[in-house]
């Protein structure tokens, strides 16, 4: 009853109020093919070993994802998609060893996804201990850790 005689009494307010849309962070969505050509010319500047594995992995998650029709699903997997496009746009060779995955991030992971996290681990270690780079860790919190 209170919010009706406020909505009666509102012409008396001597200022207007309004509400104000939300922020969104970021920049709006991309669409897929657009968003799958920029994180492959992205993985240009990557060396050789990591950008044959960076677009095998994104062409085969995108097959993958190619008849999604939820919606939530579709924003989920673009909006992870171009925070690493993001990522991989910033980032310099050097800049890698200091990247460690958020808590939230690896508390969402199902047990399957830490599973594939420490296969591709083993694998990119696999890379690195015949080549100038250090092997790496990680540990309990997701921070790559130099051996």
């Amino acid at each position: 009853m209170r919010a009706t005689l406020f909505m009666r009494d509102a012409s008396k307010i001597p200022f207007k109020v309004t509400m104000r849309q939300p922020r969104r962070e970021g920049s709006p969505l991309l669409s897929p093919l657009p968003l799958y050509r920029a994180i492959l010319r992205a993985h240009r500047k990557l060396p050789h070993d990591q950008r044959s594995l960076g677009d095998m992995y994104v062409k085969a998650e995108f097959r993958a994802h190619r008849d999604v029709e939820n919606p939530l699903q579709i924003i989920g997997f673009l909006s992870s998609w171009q925070k690493y496009l993001e990522m991989v746009l910033q980032n310099t060779k050097d800049d890698w060893k200091k990247y460690h995955l958020d808590d939230h991030i690896l508390e969402k992971m199902s047990d399957d996804q830490i599973v594939q996290l420490h296969e591709l681990m083993k694998s990119t270690q696999k890379v690195y201990k015949d080549g100038e780079e250090e092997a790496f860790t990680i540990d309990e919190n997701g921070q790559v850790l130099p051996r």
